[in-house]
């Protein structure tokens, strides 16, 4: 008995699902239904105001046409009207001349005959019927004014609704990505005289190969490109590859997407590791901000977790003296956290080969700012480019102002104005460490080094701040100057 009714259980709940399935279709028809209710009633509207537009437009070439007619009609009678009446003038006036000739000639006065004679002749040399051109100035042929609408005609009749466009084909051979902007190329595999715009959706992943159903970056869209190419500019590279996909659009639809494609972005992409920040130094992603109250925040709560309760006195604060390093926690990967007066924060991503490029805005009221690479070994109280395993560049707006390349505790003051926003350029494989203005990509200075182990991207700053942009990939300029020999022309042997 319980196993039927189980089953009678179960037998319900697959009745009330298919049900609930039943409902929802039916909801889904009737909606449908009232859908072509609406629709059809819409393109029936539109195809009326475009008919009715073809209409208006026939009807004012008719009426234009028709006032040529009559223009070229009354231009043409009124010239033929006025040469007319010169002959029918030329006419009478002949007329008389030869009635008095034919009266003269039979007169029998001898002696008037010479003197009438002359008259006579004066009068034909003067006469209007010798003057006049018996050839009609205008032609009565209207023919010039005729149409043939036959093309039109046939045009007319093969009028029919509009085809839906064809898939674009994406020329992945004359597409291009460098200098973080991608050109997509597309064509249409048929001539299509109808297509109004083409939509072009992209998005970022990691993945190789074609275009996955599900990704976790959405499609972005860029509509109502007139061209069969489109430049995205000012992208950042924080993904491997970019998936692409175009359709085109006449005016009343959209065709099918063309075939996605997938196109590589390399970059070099990183984030502030700030497990090794120094304590006064606060990291927000790609941010980072001098904090003068940061290890006394922390040390404060150090000591409240210990139980102990004290507050920090500013001579034995964490800001002014050495702390121990048994107190300072332990960072990602081994290594420490910076202290003392190395305000220095370090890069995720290890350079071991190929090129690189990123990019550093600081505030210019820093008192102190340098950036550069380091090996992981730098030490947790070694500044950047006082120790040979460290390469910088260094502002100090403190007292007086400097601007200086520096490696191994030795320095090379810089004759150039500060940038505001400052370019690295890392050739691993050359040993070419290269700084440049980032917003005009001129060359500042260039490190010959041979690194014998991976580099990270370093950072130092006090009292000021900096972002980075990661996700960059070298420049084409930067490529260029470097071909041509122009980096190592800056280089300072000194430093190597």
């Amino acid at each position: 008995m319980e196993d039927q009714r189980e089953a009678l259980r179960k037998i319900i709940t697959t009745l009330a699902v298919k049900n609930e399935e039943i409902q929802s279709f039916i909801y889904s028809l009737k909606q449908m239904l009232l859908n072509v209710e609406a629709n059809s009633a819409k393109v029936q509207e539109d195809l009326e105001a475009e008919f009715q537009s073809l209409f208006s437009l026939l009807e004012e070439l008719k009426e234009g046409m028709l006032m040529k007619i009559k223009q070229d009609r009354a231009s043409r009678a009124y010239e033929l009207q006025n040469q007319l009446a010169a002959c029918t003038r030329a006419l009478e006036s002949s007329e008389e001349l030869l009635e008095t000739a034919n009266q003269t000639l039979q007169a029998t006065d001898r002696e008037d005959f010479p003197q009438a004679a002359k008259q006579i002749k004066d009068g034909v040399t003067m006469a209007p019927a010798f003057r006049l051109s018996l050839k009609a100035k205008v032609s009565d042929n209207m023919s010039h004014l005729m149409v043939d609408f036959a093309q039109e005609r046939r045009m007319l009749q093969a009028l029919t609704f509009l085809p839906v466009p064809s898939a674009p084909v994406i020329d992945l051979a004359e597409s291009l990505v460098a200098d973080n902007c991608v050109t997509l190329v597309w064509r249409m595999p048929d001539e299509d005289n109808k297509i109004d715009h083409y939509v072009l959706e992209y998005r970022r992943t990691n993945f190789e190969g074609p275009p996955r159903l599900k990704e976790d970056q959405p499609w972005m869209v860029i509509e109502g490109i007139q061209q069969t190419e489109y430049t995205l500019t000012g992208l950042k590279f924080d993904m491997k590859y970019m998936n692409f996909r175009v359709k085109a659009c006449n005016k009343a639809v959209s065709g099918e997407f063309s075939e996605p494609v997938t196109l590589e972005t390399p970059a070099f992409m990183f984030r502030l590791d700030a497990s090794t920040s120094h304590q006064n130094l606060r990291v927000d992603d790609l941010s980072v901000e001098w904090d003068a109250m940061g290890g006394k925040v922390q040390d404060i709560k150090a000591r409240e977790k210990d139980g102990k309760g004290r507050t920090a006195s500013p001579v034995n604060s964490p800001a002014r003296g050495t702390p121990s390093p048994k107190r300072m926690p332990s960072g990602r990967g081994g290594r420490d956290r910076f202290t003392a007066e190395s305000y220095t924060v370090l890069g995720d991503t290890l350079i071991d080969g190929g090129e690189h490029y990123w990019e550093v805005r600081y505030e210019p009221d820093s008192k102190a700012f340098g950036l550069g690479v380091a090996y992981r070994s730098l030490g947790r109280f070694e500044q950047l480019g006082k120790t040979a395993a460290s390469w910088c560049l260094y502002v100090n707006n403190w007292l007086q102002v400097s601007f200086t390349a520096k490696h191994a505790n030795k320095a090379k003051v810089l004759d150039t104005p500060v940038p505001d926003c400052l370019g690295v350029h890392c050739d691993f494989h050359q040993g070419l460490l290269s700084f440049y203005n980032a917003r005009t990509k001129q060359l500042l200075h260039t490190f010959k080094a041979k690194f014998t182990q991976p580099l990270l991207p370093a950072f130092t700053v006090w009292c000021g701040s900096f972002h980075v942009t990661a996700g960059l990939q070298v420049p084409s300029s930067v490529r260029c100057l470097q071909k041509r020999g122009s980096a190592t022309s800056s280089s300072n042997t000194s430093l190597t």
